[in-house]
This record gives structure tokens, C-alpha cells and sequence, in this order.
């Protein structure tokens, strides 16, 4: 007698329930089996040795598996990270039992249960002005709209405004949901500018695009004035490649005129990000980083459905640095908030395929790929209609 054998990936508990429906299992059966059906490893940092080892043994105990680096073992350490492994149902036993206990565990337990709940989200309502965007149940295309004279791909080429809202107009017929408006090249190496050049160069293209295209325009700056005019004149969200770092009062202005954020990590500054960036563990600190900046912009009166990450492809990162953030961005939805991916014709795709900027379409459209599949919700590209396309075949597969 001839059988198939083979592996079954299940990314969801879904999926699980979808694959033990069509084998037959009785609904009581797989509400039972459908969470042993998820495996799940975390990675906890920086533990206190105590907490570790009290860690190590509740998991063990429930027939799941924890890793700590040797010393922990001889006592000859004071912290150390922490690889848990077991499925979801393990998690569940296990935050069940921490939450019971001492030492700080009952807190963990419930930073636990929300990384868990947060790796699972899949969809998220944007509100955005007048604009509801639903991310997740396909990926948003954000279109670039420079106004500068030295951006890295299009400097000089919509510095007039009728030829820059005819640039907005093609990309919302093309596809676009966001148009992204910037005054200020962020290239490396950038010189800024004044508010007041920046203002000169974006506004007149908000109010020209505002009553000719029914979609979201957001502003791309770290500029609180530039910002807030831009909201102003039409503008719904705020790009801050800075995550509201670089001016104190950015926060503040984002909070009271209710708008959606994109918080961007940067290493450095544009001017220098790219003299020799370097990193421990690049994916551990841009996600700590971000965490942090979330917390700043909550603090301040941010709404936590207004937030949208961005890890920050290109600024401050080697070519190696990014390619890992586009090979491990789902860990990123650990911090249960939106994923926004810029890659658009950058300079590691033009060094990987050995090629100038203005043929760096299909590398540009692989890493937005990998990026929809690793759980990207919002691609900000150059090329709208390539980009929109590649989108829908991409989620026809995985949504």
C-alpha cells in the first residue's frame, strides 16, 4: 500500500483548525489540539538569574524546552537571555502558572500573553482623517513623492508643483492608498534645509492634491512645524523618519491633531548614519528602540492604534544589516502594531545586483516579496503601478 508522508507548515491557529476540519476532527478535538498544533520560540533579554532559572523549570515541567547560556547553569552569571520552546499551549499553561507567582513573574507572564497576542494580529484599523484603512486584509501601496532637488532616485524631477501633483495624481490612478509627500532628502549625507524651504516645497503640492485625489496624503518629515501645516493643508499622517526623536515637539503635535505616525528607527543622523553603522544584535535593538518610542508616543497622547513601525531599511544599516530585518521582520510583529517597508530602489539592492538606481525595479520588487510574506502591511515604493501589481498577486497567495 503506497501513503504520502510530509511536513505541514501552520503559521496560524487557523490554518491548524482549517487542516483537522478537512481530515474530520470533531469540533471538541480540535479546540483541544489546534493550539499544540503552533510551535512558538521567544527570546527573552537580559533576565535576572533568579527569574531565569524559575523560568527554566516551570517550562520543562510542562514538557516544553528553555535554553540559557551555560553559566546560568554554574550560578556564575547575574543575567541572561532565555529561548523558550513549546507550543502554544505550553505558553498557555505556562502563563497560567507564572501569573501565580512571585518575583516579578506574574508581570511577565503578562508581557508573555501580550507578545503572543501580538505576533498573531493580523489586521489592524487605521483611521486615518477621513479614511478608514484596513491593513492586513491586503497590503496598502504608499507612493514617494519627493520635492527636493537631491533626493537619492528622483531629486530635481517634481521641484515644479503641477509637474509634482501630476506625479500624485498618476500614482493614485496607478494604485497608490498613501501618498507620501517629502520636502527634506533624507539620503545619506543630506544636507537639511529650512522649515521654511520645506514648507515652500510641500505645500502648494498638499493643497493641489487634496481635491483631485481620494486617498491619504502624508507628510515626510521630523519637522513639528512642517508637520503641523501639512495637516493643515490637507496632509491625514505623519512619516517621522526620527520616530519622533529629533524635535521635541513633534509628539505633542502629532497627539493633538489626532493623526497616524510612522516611527522610523535611524541610527545616527542622515548626515553621518552611514559612517560605518554597527550593531550587537541588529534586529534586538531596532526592536527595543522601537518599543521604547512607542512608549514616548503613547505617553504623549498618541493613540495606540495611530502608531505604524518602520525598522528603517538604508538608514544607518550595512548591506548585511538589512537584509537580516527583511529575512527576520515577522519578529517584528512582536510589538503588535503595523509594518511599514521602504526599500525602493536603494542603495544594497544596487550594490547586490551591481546596478545604478534606475535599474533597481526587480531587486526593489524581491525585497517587497519577502517582506509581504514575512508580514509587511504598507510597502512605500517609488514605482507605483509594478509594486501594486506584485502586491496582489502576493496576497491572492497568502491571504
Amino acid at each position: 500500500m503506497e501513503y504520502n508522508i510530509r511536513v505541514l507548515e501552520i503559521f496560524n491557529e487557523k490554518e491548524a483548525v482549517s487542516q483537522m476540519e478537512r481530515l474530520g476532527v470533531d469540533a471538541k478535538g480540535i479546540e483541544l489540539m489546534s493550539p499544540k498544533a503552533l510551535s512558538r520560540v521567544l527570546k527573552l533579554e537580559r533576565l535576572e538569574l533568579k527569574i531565569a532559572l524559575i523560568l527554566k523549570q516551570e517550562m520543562l515541567s510542562l514538557g516544553g524546552e528553555a535554553a540559557l547560556r551555560r553559566e546560568a547553569i554554574t550560578l556564575n552569571c547575574q543575567t541572561t537571555d532565555v529561548l523558550l520552546i513549546g507550543s502554544l499551549k505550553h505558553y498557555q499553561r505556562l502563563i497560567s502558572k507564572l501569573k501565580d507567582q512571585y518575583f516579578g513573574l506574574a508581570k511577565l507572564a503578562v508581557e508573555i500573553e501580550a507578545v503572543l497576542n501580538n505576533f498573531i494580529r493580523d489586521e489592524f484599523n487605521l483611521v486615518c482623517g477621513k479614511y478608514q484603512l484596513n491593513l492586513g486584509r491586503r497590503t496598502f501601496i504608499m507612493g514617494i513623492l519627493n520635492i527636493t532637488p537631491d533626493s537619492f532616485s528622483d531629486g530635481g524631477q517634481y521641484q515644479e508643483v503641477d509637474k509634482a501633483i501630476e506625479r500624485g495624481i498618476r500614482m493614485a490612478e496607478e494604485g497608490a492608498d498613501i501618498i507620501d509627500i517629502g520636502g527634506e532628502s533624507t539620503r545619506p549625507g543630506a544636507v537639511p534645509c529650512s522649515i521654511e524651504e520645506e514648507l515652500n516645497r510641500v505645500i502648494p503640492v498638499i493643497k493641489g492634491l487634496t481635491d483631485k485625489i481620494d486617498i491619504p496624503i502624508s507628510i515626510d518629515t521630523y519637522k513639528a512645524e512642517v508637520a503641523r501645516r501639512a495637516l493643515e493643508e490637507g496632509a491625514q499622517m505623519v512619516n517621522d523618519i526620527s520616530a519622533l526623536s529629533f524635535n521635541p515637539k513633534m509628539a505633542q503635535m502629532v497627539a493633538e491633531y489626532k493623526a497616524p505616525v510612522v516611527l522610523m528607527h535611524i541610527q545616527g543622523t542622515p548626515q553621518d548614519m552611514q559612517q560605518n553603522p554597527q550593531y550587537t544584535c541588529v534586529i534586538s535593538e531596532i526592536i527595543l528602540y522601537l518599543c521604547e518610542r512607542i512608549k514616548v508616543a503613547i505617553e504623549s497622547g498618541i493613540e495606540a492604534d495611530k502608531i505604524i513601525i518602520d525598522p528603517g531599511i538604508g538608514f544607518g544599516k550595512t548591506v548585511e544589516h538589512n537584509l537580516e530585518i527583511l529575512r527576520r521582520l515577522r519578529e517584528f510583529k512582536s510589538l503588535g502594531r503595523p509594518i511599514l517597508i521602504g526599500t525602493s530602489r536603494k542603495s544594497f539592492v544596487g550594490k547586490i545586483l551591481d546596478l545604478p538606481v534606475e535599474q533597481r525595479l526587480e531587486g526593489t520588487l524581491a525585497t517587497a516579496v519577502i517582506s509581504i510574506l514575512n508580514g509587511a502591511n504598507i510597502i512605500r515604493v517609488h514605482d507605483v503601478l509594478a509594486m501594486k501589481r506584485v502586491a496582489k498577486m502576493v496576497d491572492a497567495i497568502i491571504r
